[in-house]
């Protein structure tokens, strides 16, 4: 018989952006890529490539076990008036609610248009304070640069978070500075109360955590998401520092971009594409018992590795139905060519039902999608070829020396 061929398609998808600035506005990319790794093939998950800076990039054994990134922000915020005294209201002080339930944002497939869903929620705020002058002075003198800047806050150190805030360890200090790092598990005001007359202060360089919940990219096409999600920063708004602490940016944008890179390779062992059918018994039996075979076939190993999503289709050089069949040259008779699939453990239909001597079909009915529930990495299928025993007869009884016809089996991506 001719060779059987093999074909794997795939799509490249190119996504041109076009950027408008916003005034007042900050905007920062999210990128994760989805790529199997042989070795792990358990995990199906995204990679989040954004560059870390911060609380993380500092203190990596905090964020890691957590699942937690952080990133620095060129945020300032300036005081309006001064923070007096034991104020009454925490909006007239040092105050912070931070965006921490989850929030979902639509991502969309540059080429297809379909879309998925990613979760993000801030899981920690830091910020340095700066004051007009030393903590020192602002106390009365006589004391350590420690001692001061408690004594301002209640004698409450910033490394110390206040409820529902949490501690994340993180506190350095100057005369006039003092950043911090608190962890945000619930949504709540963590505030701090000034003992004291704090003439101006300002907040430089927002320091915040995230976590992320990505779709699941086994269910996904290969190429690009996008999707954008815009926190309001101010009094009242997403991010809210109180009335006292105005924001130079009113808005922070936070562009996701999800790239998927699946794996579809199928490989046929050397040879493999040349399929030639025969009887149980071999053509011997026959000839030295003279019994006609009851059917003739084949079983065509091959190898199969995928993360995504895919169906199976033929083409045929010779059609019978929906079918393929196989052509002798000189008589023109044709019979009909059953193929079927049978395909590894970790792939499914779209039922999720194992694929066991699936029917090959020209129109692709039954085969439109196979699934897989973990990365497959090159576990042997199996494609099986067989001439039913009312052609085989007809075979037989037409005298016919050979039948021959291509046959190509697709495994394509495009689903």
């Amino acid at each position: 018989m001719k060779p059987l061929s093999v074909a794997v398609r795939s799509v490249v998808s190119v996504l041109l952006f076009a950027c408008v600035p916003v005034a007042n506005a900050l905007e920062r990319d999210i990128t994760a890529i989805f790529r199997p790794d042989p070795s792990k093939p358990q995990e199906n998950t995204f990679l989040n490539t954004t560059p870390v800076s911060g609380y993380c990039a500092d203190h990596p054994a905090e964020c890691g076990t957590a699942k937690m990134f952080s990133l620095t922000l060129p945020i300032t915020f300036d005081s309006i008036r001064p923070i007096q005294a034991n104020h009454g209201d925490v909006r007239q002080g040092a105050m912070f609610h931070a965006p921490v339930n989850w929030r979902t944002v639509q991502v969309t497939h540059s080429g297809t248009g379909e879309t998925e869903i990613v979760e993000v929620r801030w899981s920690g705020v830091g910020l340095t304070y700066r004051l007009p002058t030393s903590a020192v002075n602002l106390v009365g003198g006589g004391v350590s640069n420690l001692t001061a800047h408690s004594m301002l806050w209640g004698n409450s150190s910033w490394v110390n978070a206040p409820s529902p805030c949490r501690y994340s360890g993180m506190g350095y200090l100057s005369s006039v500075d003092y950043t911090f790092f608190w962890k945000t598990p619930v949504a709540g005001v963590c505030a701090k109360k000034a003992s004291y007359l704090i003439p101006s202060m300002k907040y430089l360089s927002l320091n915040f955590a995230y976590e992320l919940r990505t779709p699941n990219p086994l269910k996904m096409s290969s190429g690009l998401y996008t999707g954008s999600l815009t926190y309001t920063v101010g009094p009242g708004q997403d991010f809210d520092v109180g009335d006292v602490m105005l924001p130079d940016d009113s808005t922070l944008t936070l562009n996701f971009k999800l790239n998927v890179e699946h794996t579809l390779k199928v490989e046929v062992p050397p040879g493999g594409n040349r399929v030639e059918l025969v009887p149980q018994e071999g053509w011997q039996s026959w000839l030295n018992s003279g019994r006609k075979p009851t059917r003739l076939f084949r079983d065509q190993r091959f190898h199969i590795s995928a993360s995504s999503r895919f169906k199976m289709e033929l083409e045929c050089q010779y059609v019978s139905g929906n079918t393929c069949a196989i052509s002798e040259t000189g008589t023109g008779h044709a019979v009909p060519v059953d193929v079927s699939v049978t395909l590894p453990d970790g792939l499914t239909d779209g039922a999720g039902q194992p694929v066991n001597r699936r029917r090959l079909l020209r129109d692709g009915s039954g085969t439109e999608l196979f699934q897989p529930g973990l990365y497959v990495d090159r576990r042997s299928g199996t494609l099986h070829f067989e001439v039913g025993r009312g052609s085989v007869e007809e075979m037989l009884d037409s005298g016919a020396k050979a039948y021959t016809g291509n046959i190509t089996v697709i495994w394509d991506s495009e689903v």
